[in-house]
């Protein structure tokens, strides 16, 4: 009902306080603007970005996370009229309606790309534990042909997300990030730390139990108290409400419980809504054509749902609210989505650089129960020579120790110390869960329970206090990091689950717990890559977690999609919850393939299963982290016979060929702030019909990816994006005109996909692991049709000597006009590993050269020494 009760409080009538200009003042970083109430900050932080900031009171206790690097001031000007304010950089224009105190934004061509609407400046008072605060809102208008993206992992199934209501709030497969991307050239990022509704529903359909439906079910499902069984049963709840136009209609339903088990909603006895999974974000949403008149509306959810109905017509505008802030604060970015990101990454800090192991396969599965079990299965990946790179071991290995005692169970794991060493010298190496949650019974909870360390009533260790997020590292580092030398770390349920800073004092009780409500995350993985960057200083850190938040990327964070089902709709949600994740320039993402919760013993041996499987494992395949979990389930490839065992193994060997093509783009993105996985906004913004396409995207620069995700399938339609130069299939070598749809071999061993003309593509040879081979030999395929550039980017793999020059880069440039492929003069320092004679084979792609994994029959093969040579193509 605290949900509810926050949506009923925002439905007060709220007003907009005086907006008219009444004088400005131009700082050397800012502008402050005095409105008859309150005063109006912009501050220019980059050549294209702005930060607006509007309050009565601009002083504020709330720790500023987001911003964090320090770069320079642009230039800017300020030019005055008689109804304008205009402050101009190099790149934009934020201009200030004097009558009414509304900005709008033009990019460095005059255009007005972004307004605010006219009196939707809303701060209002409020108050959240006793303590003062407001209510703040702003709306934009849209333009009818604009497209949005983002918000972060959201399981609704949209990509965009215009008109779409969103609740922002963290919880188990859902990742609340305030940011979105337009088509229109620009990035929005919304700062408040607490809960945010994107495009807020406020209208409320009053639902009544009308009993319950179907029999009563018992099921095993995870809690962050480890496995049990739930009794569920189905209750339907009826309700009627009238509109007054034919139009388009958002609608949220809220079941009233932290959890949902399912989203199921009837308009008028049409199913609108039909989503099951063992749990769901309370929320969801979703838009849906009504005439005028009135229309009966039925909830089906678990009989103790309270659930709520909120509706409100769609038109051309999008609003942000939050209802616990100190201040309205908010920060637009010009420019195309590489321009965003980038500035975004060097105003909130830069992706350090993952350890090229955790590029490879990373096997989970829900669990290893002993030493023994956990080294049985990683001896039978080499044995069987099936590519591994990284194993996990999950929860509940402290045994009797109680939860998170950062201790092993010796009677299951005798030797923690003698496992992780035997894995190293099989050249893989350990991911271990540790939670932010710790049993207050284990002798390590005491301590932290003594110390008042906890969130209040709760497990979880309150991170907000300097002082017991420090104590946690030093137990962490202690008790796990010394001793055993583990590689990297899974922090689990960080959101943190159940939503537990709500109506809790946090930081010794100094702060609510409201106020910092979706940045839990952040303070986790904070804690656990400073304190590794410390303690471990030639280790780099790799962090997994299950919830993020602006920033959070400097953190040597990535995040998976939780605990999600196996179906081929929610595969289909995972796609569109990865690719607005994305968008928001946290870059590292995952999900658990094959999905979490699964089919039981008959997995092993359904073939329908089995497909699904295959299809799951090759869009992770071209997923920035490739990774395989199940819920009670020995997830082993031979386990599920030879056909997927074989399958399976195609693309694991596929993935180590490009390892030389996916490290690139990882290094990408730390020095360059790029992205690897690609809405397709990021590359063809000016191609309606590719920002239609909800299931494909780019992966880097070149691979054009489009994941089957329906059944029984043969062939599946893939849009080429409009491209001068066109694309090449990748099995086939068939060249292709881009902007049009095209009818695609796609059998259950062959992912649809396409490779941008221009492209030039690294592969290594097949691999056991990581570090099994020196890349002294690769294949370089050549897409022609296009000039085409690449950076071969090389290092240690495993430290942080790149930050101090100890890396490689090799470029690659194709000129189709001459036919001839330059290699450059190596650049970068000299490292441990570095390759100085090497072999190049180069291969001219067409339809019967360098097709597929296997195919490759050579143009030339060239030596290479590190300097400058070129190759005509006969």
């Amino acid at each position: 009902m605290k949900q509810i009760t926050i949506l009923l409080a925002l439905l007060i009538p709220t007003f907009c306080i005086g907006q008219v200009v009444k004088s400005y003042k131009k700082h050397n970083n800012k502008i402050v603007i005095t409105l008859d109430k309150g005063e109006l900050y912009l501050s220019p932080l980059t050549e294209n970005t702005v930060r607006v900031q509007y309050g009565l009171e601009m002083k504020s206790q709330i720790p500023e996370l987001v911003f964090t690097s320090k770069v320079k001031v642009p230039d800017f000007k300020i030019s005055e009229s008689n109804s304008l304010i205009e402050i101009a950089t190099s790149k934009m224009t934020v201009v200030v309606d004097k009558k009414s105190g509304a900005l709008s934004y033009r990019n460095h061509e005059g255009k007005v790309f972004l307004s605010e609407k006219p009196d939707s400046r809303i701060l209002k008072q409020s108050s959240i534990q006793g303590e003062p605060c407001y209510v703040v809102e702003q709306g934009f208008s849209s333009l009818p042909d604009e497209y949005l993206f983002g918000t972060g992992q959201f399981q609704d199934g949209y990509l965009n997300i215009k008109g779409l209501p969103r609740r922002l709030s963290q919880v188990n497969t859902q990742i609340a990030i305030p940011f979105v991307m337009s088509s229109k050239g620009y990035g929005l990022l919304w700062h408040n730390y607490g809960l945010t509704d994107f495009n807020p529903v406020d209208s409320i359909v009053n639902l009544k139990p009308v009993g319950t439906s179907g029999e009563a079910i018992t099921v095993d499902v995870t809690t962050t108290n480890g496995t049990q069984k739930e009794t569920r049963q189905d209750g339907v709840f009826t309700g009627n409400f009238t509109v007054k136009d034919n139009s388009e209609y958002a609608i949220l339903l809220d079941v009233g419980q932290k959890m949902a088990r399912k989203w199921q909603l009837t308009i008028d006895g049409k199913e609108i809504l039909n989503f099951k999974n063992h749990w769901l974000p309370p929320i969801t949403s979703t838009l849906v054509k009504l005439t005028s008149g009135k229309h009966e509306i039925m909830v089906t959810g678990e009989k103790n749902d309270l659930p709520v109905v909120y509706y409100r017509k769609v038109i051309n505008e999008t609003v942000f609210r939050s209802p616990v802030a100190d201040r309205l604060d908010y920060v637009v970015f010009v420019g195309n989505s590489d321009e965003v990101i980038s500035s975004y990454r060097n105003l909130t800090g830069q992706a350090p650089l993952m350890p090229i192991w955790s590029l490879g396969y990373i096997h989970c599965r829900e669990r290893f129960t002993t030493q023994d079990d956990l080294l049985e299965n990683a001896r039978a990946f080499r044995e069987k020579k099936i590519p591994m790179d990284l194993i996990v071991q999950d929860w509940q290995y402290w045994g009797k120790y109680g939860w998170n005692s950062m201790k092993f169970d010796e009677e299951m794991y005798p030797n923690p110390s003698a496992m992780v060493k035997e894995l190293h010298e099989m050249n893989m190496r350990l991911m271990l869960s540790v939670w932010s949650k710790i049993d207050k019974e284990s002798v390590l909870g005491k301590e932290f329970d003594k110390k008042n360390y906890y969130i209040p009533n709760t497990q979880w260790i309150d991170f907000f206090n300097p002082d017991a997020a420090n104590y946690y590292w030093k137990s962490f580092s202690e008790k796990l990091l010394k001793p055993y030398d583990i590689d990297a770390w899974w922090q689990d349920a960080t959101e943190p689950e159940n939503d537990d800073l709500v109506n809790r004092k946090i930081n010794n009780g100094t702060i609510p717990g409201e106020q910092m409500r979706n940045v839990y995350p952040m303070y986790v993985t904070k804690t656990v890559y400073e304190g590794s960057r410390k303690d471990a200083p030639d280790k780099r850190v790799f962090i997994l977690t299950r919830s993020g938040f602006s920033g959070q990327q400097r953190y040597a964070t990535a995040v998976w999609s939780g605990d999600i089902g196996n179906d081929w709709e929610t595969l289909r949600r995972q796609l569109t919850a990865g690719l607005n994740y994305s968008i928001t320039g946290l870059p590292w993402w995952t999900f658990d393939a094959g999905g979490f919760f699964r089919p039981g013993e008959s997995q092993y041996t359904d073939t329908k299963f089995h497909e699904r499987f295959l299809r799951w494992f090759q869009f992770a395949t071209f997923c920035p982290l490739q990774r395989v979990h199940g819920y009670q389930t020995n997830t082993e490839f031979w386990r599920y016979g030879e056909k997927l065992e074989g399958e399976s193994l195609k693309y694991l060997n596929f993935r180590y060929r490009l390892l030389p093509y996916i490290y690139s783009q990882a290094a990408d993105i730390t020095f360059k702030n790029g992205t690897l996985m690609r809405p397709l906004i990021m590359d063809f913004a000016n191609d309606t019909k590719a920002l239609e396409q909800n299931y494909q995207y780019m992966f880097g620069t070149s691979f054009l990816v489009s994941p089957v995700i329906s059944e029984g399938v043969e062939n599946w339609d893939v849009y080429l994006p409009k491209s001068e130069s066109g694309w090449f299939n990748f099995w086939t070598g068939k060249h292709y005109d881009g902007g049009q749809m095209v009818k695609t071999a796609a059998s259950l061993s062959t992912i649809p996909l396409y490779v941008k003309s221009g492209s030039i593509i690294p592969m290594a040879e097949k691999m056991q692991y990581t570090n099994e081979k020196p890349a002294d030999t690769l294949e370089i395929r050549v897409y022609k049709g296009a000039n085409g550039k690449f950076e071969l980017y090389e290092d240690e793999g495993i430290n942080y000597n790149y930050e101090k020059g100890a890396f490689s880069i090799i470029p690659f440039e194709w000129n189709e006009q001459k036919q001839t492929l330059i290699i450059g003069k190596r650049k970068g320092g000299i490292f441990n590993g570095l390759i100085e004679n090497r072999v190049f084979n180069i291969v001219w792609v067409d339809e019967s050269n360098g097709i597929g994994i296997e195919n490759r029959r050579l143009g030339v093969s060239v030596k290479y020494n590190g300097n400058r040579i070129g190759i005509l193509r006969k």
